[in-house]
């Protein structure tokens, strides 16, 4: 039974722009091959670390956090822009999903620490990338532009 505070999803679907539903979409197919491609370049067998996973996730989070200080304090405008890179192609590149199944493999394969070990560093070199990505952008567009003579 829906909830009377929440408006049926049927509305909610119609109030999204379809050009933003295309613009995720297409994004999430980019991104997704592209992960899908990194992940063939670096496979992991049962009980290995997943490095391909691991990179995507760590370089989505760099660029994540690129993208959102350029979209929310530098070029707030872009109205397609988030959509289509930041949900669209990053969300399909970077993957939660994968990254639980990993984790799930090596305990399968019975190497416990190597599961510990891959789920807290996979989150935090996402969280740091992100972080480092946000602070780097930061200084790169506040410092001041030399004059041209």
């Amino acid at each position: 039974m829906p909830r009377p505070d929440r408006p049926p999803l049927r509305s909610t679907l119609r109030a999204v722009p379809t050009a933003a539903l295309t613009a995720v979409a297409a994004g999430g197919a980019i991104g997704a091959l592209a992960r899908h491609a990194l992940t063939v370049a670096l496979p992991a067998p049962p009980g290995s670390f997943d490095l391909a996973t691991f990179l995507a996730n760590t370089a989505g989070g760099l660029l994540i956090g690129i993208l959102m200080v350029i979209l929310t304090e530098v070029r707030p405008g872009a109205r397609l822009v988030r959509p289509f890179l930041g949900v669209g192609v990053l969300g399909g590149f970077t993957t939660f999903s994968t990254y639980i199944v990993g984790i799930g493999r090596a305990i399968d394969a019975e190497a416990q620490l190597l599961a510990v070990a891959y789920a807290f560093a996979t989150l935090a070199a996402a969280l740091t990338a992100a972080a480092l990505g946000m602070w780097a952008t930061r200084r790169a567009v506040a410092r001041p532009r030399r004059e041209e003579p």
